[in-house]
């Protein structure tokens, strides 16, 4: 839960994490998840309106996550939403997480402005954006496959790391050779702004395997293949990243999601970058995943757009362009 002073200035942002009960599964289990969101829904709404010093009277809009994920979360909060809006007479918008994603540049850089690039890498997304304004969205290309932080999951349990699988991964691969354990680029063509991780999750698997059969599979051999897969997926986000920039004739990129948090994306996208004069943003390490500051900061962009919605509001699952 998250209060916001419109447009970007955040007051609270309470997270709850489910993680440690998904953990011991190597995944997110639905019904654990819907039920934790349940449990958390009033102590964090609580929190964020004492953080932020205001009262339920005070509030002039509602936001919520309408979509993509899990149902049975979704309608948690859309539940708690619509029944704020209802009794308090409030407006309610609906809140695409992917595309509040691609916007939360904005709370870290309040001076960005529309049109500009977003880069969106998650556990369950891997897209390219290009953002005209908060309701007008092209998806420039997306994952034909694995998501790249799904790839970094898979990867971390075929070493026999913890979940999540990313920042496992990217605290093994610091300081180690990453040419030792080569894995293919998957560019699909010159010009494809698509993306494919599949591949390179299967190569590490076999040769994994391979090492296994050996029994050469040694905690500087995990760290090298790490580094080395890591490599492989950077590169191929940084080089479309910015090929989707140079196509657009823009010069500002926004990256959200999960996978934001990678210290080697960060540092090779940044390097890259500055050779072409494009600015990059990243969101503040407390924005990178799920957050309710965002939704709400999307949320009254939209809202000032002239979106609203009603107590009808549905969730959706998956992904899918909107705004065009």
């Amino acid at each position: 839960m998250s209060v916001l002073r419109a447009p970007r200035k955040i007051l609270s942002n309470v997270i709850y994490s489910s993680l440690k009960e998904h953990r011991r599964f190597g995944g997110v289990v639905p019904e654990i998840a819907s039920r934790a969101h349940l449990e958390a829904s009033l102590p964090c709404l609580k929190a964020a309106l004492k953080r932020s010093g205001i009262t339920l009277g005070d509030i002039d809009l509602i936001a919520v996550t309408q979509g993509p994920g899990l149902m049975g979360s979704l309608l948690v909060g859309l539940s708690a939403a619509k029944s704020l809006s209802f009794a308090l007479g409030k407006p309610l918008v609906g809140v695409d997480h992917v595309m509040a994603h691609a916007h939360s540049g904005s709370l870290a850089d309040p001076t960005l402005k529309f049109p500009f690039v977003s880069l969106v890498v998650s556990g369950g997304h891997t897209l390219l954006l290009c953002m005209d304004s908060p309701s007008r969205v092209s998806v420039l290309g997306q994952t034909l496959d694995d998501a790249a932080g799904e790839a970094f999951d898979k990867v971390a349990k075929i070493l026999g790391l913890g979940y999540p699988g990313g920042p496992e991964i990217d605290r093994l691969a610091k300081g180690q050779n990453t040419a030792h354990y080569f894995f293919s680029r998957p560019i699909l063509s010159k010009d494809s702004l698509d993306f494919s991780f599949s591949g390179i999750k299967t190569a590490v698997f076999y040769r994994v395997l391979e090492l296994k059969k050996k029994r050469a599979l040694t905690l500087t051999v995990k760290k090298e293949i790490a580094a080395g897969f890591q490599e492989a997926v950077c590169d191929v986000l940084v080089q479309k990243a910015l090929l989707a920039v140079k196509r657009c004739r823009l010069r500002s990129l926004v990256v959200g999601g999960g996978v934001s948090a990678n210290t080697r994306l960060a540092s090779k996208l940044r390097a890259a970058a500055r050779t072409m004069g494009v600015e990059v943003i990243f969101p503040s390490p407390g924005l990178t995943q799920d957050n309710a500051a965002m939704i709400a900061s999307l949320g009254a962009a939209l809202f000032k757009e002239g979106k609203k919605d009603g107590l009808d509001l549905p969730g959706y699952a998956r992904f899918h362009e909107r705004g065009k």
